[in-house]
């Protein structure tokens, strides 16, 4: 079950964090910056940062964005790492 972590005066859920560690671990593990994704997502700079620091609720299509860029299956975003070992 998910909880809601308080955050700067607004909520942020589990899955959130949980989505934004993933994206800056596989990044980081892929070796890419910031506007590399931004630029495969079709998205700005600025958007993938926030994402990554957990301050976005994103939406399935950008999930799909941030699968594609990073080459990586769209549940896989969304999977605890411990499950991926």
């Amino acid at each position: 079950m998910l909880r809601f972590v308080q955050k700067q005066q607004s909520k942020v859920c589990e899955a959130q964090l949980l989505f934004a560690a993933n994206v800056r671990r596989i990044r980081l593990e892929k070796k890419l910056t910031q506007e590399q994704v931004a630029e495969g997502a079709e998205l700005h700079t600025n958007y993938v940062s926030s994402v990554e620091r957990g301050e976005r609720n994103i939406s399935i299509c950008n999930i799909e964005r941030f699968a594609h860029a990073l080459n990586v299956p769209m549940y896989v975003l969304l999977q605890r790492h411990e499950e991926l070992q």
